[in-house]
């Protein structure tokens, strides 16, 4: 190789280092997919890809419906930032020896905002409102004691103002137990889907065809098309481990690994202690060494009981995002 080719090369790979340094962030629609509605496994790091029962945890892989033996239905709401508020409702349902299936919907709303202009700054004395909603259905089964598989299929829309999108998505997951008390071992593909475009009234316009001609029609009806905007792809993989440190005490270690295709790698981590399955204690941290991350530490709490053949369970999230905040998540769940 002599001195020109050599740095050619040198010249090349300085040109490319910043295009393998992009991270695509703010490049996909419906990034309401990827808020965790579980209060539980958000106060573990959101590690939840191998929790191998628990209604709560499709979100993350669909493969954990399979071992579902009840009717359970699950609420969560989030005090979400800058006063957005997310809800989420899941039902699962037991289908015998075919398997188990699962609903649920998801809802994001920003609440009234004022139009505010470069002429109006203050405000037009308009209102808008971004509103989002996901609807689910999904599938899953307990193929042998230790493997189980899954699939949902979601619609999604996405609505600011006059204007909306929507698209289709699908996800998949496995799971695999070593044993009964050993290693869990999850893997998931979850909102793949296709590409998106805005339409709507706030696209229409008017426009000169000849701004250089005097005496046409200057006001011609005319609509903007907007570019296919993807959905966020997200692929996870982790392992968990459950112990029982003592009589009446649980211990349940959690990783996951995270692959998405709007933004660079990280891994979360957590873990759940509960006494006498009735109270459970959390905490976690969430994509670390994820590039530019504003999240981090996560904290929860939560209160398991049976009332006759009824059980529920009440949790609490807390997640840290920097310098945006912080956020709380509540759900109930109840199975019966």
């Amino acid at each position: 190789m002599n001195g020109k080719t050599l740095m050619s090369l040198i010249v090349l790979t300085l040109a490319a280092a910043p295009a393998f340094g992009q991270s695509k962030t703010g490049t996909t629609m419906g990034q309401f997919l990827l808020i965790e509605p579980s209060a539980r496994i958000t106060g573990m790091g959101n590690a939840g890809v191998s929790m191998f029962e628990g209604l709560d945890a499709v979100y993350y892989n669909p493969a954990a419906i399979g071992r579902a033996s009840r009717y359970e239905v699950m609420f969560a709401h989030s005090a979400w930032l800058a006063d957005i508020s997310y809800d989420y409702v899941a039902a699962a349902i037991p289908l015998g020896r075919w398997g188990n299936g699962f609903a649920s919907v998801t809802s994001l709303n920003s609440g009234e905002i004022d139009v505010r202009t470069v002429s109006a700054p203050l405000g037009t004395g308009e209102r808008y409102r971004v509103s989002d909603v996901a609807l689910a259905l999904g599938y899953g089964k307990e193929i042998t004691d230790r493997f189980s598989a899954g699939v949902q299929v979601a619609w999604l829309q996405e609505t600011i103002w006059n204007s909306s999108v929507s698209t289709m998505t699908i996800g998949l997951g496995t799971r695999y137990r070593i044993s009964e008390n050993g290693l869990h071992i999850g893997s998931s593909l979850t909102n793949f889907g296709t590409e998106g475009r805005y339409s709507g009234r706030d696209l229409r316009i008017l426009y000169d065809n000849d701004p250089d001609r005097f005496g046409d029609n200057g006001a011609l009806p005319g609509e903007r098309f907007t570019d296919g905007y993807p959905v966020p792809v997200l692929f996870r993989v982790g392992v968990g481990m459950p112990f029982r440190p003592a009589q009446g005490q649980a211990l349940s270690v959690a990783v996951d690994a995270f692959h998405p295709n709007d933004n660079t790698e990280s891994v979360s981590a957590g873990a759940e202690w509960t006494m006498r399955d009735m109270l459970a204690l959390r905490a976690g941290y969430q994509n670390a060494f994820q590039q530019d991350s504003e999240v981090g530490l996560t904290l929860g709490a939560g209160l398991n009981g049976r009332l006759d053949l009824y059980r529920y369970r009440f949790d609490y999230a807390w997640a840290d995002h920097g310098r945006l905040g912080s956020t709380h998540r509540f759900a109930v769940d109840l199975a019966f």
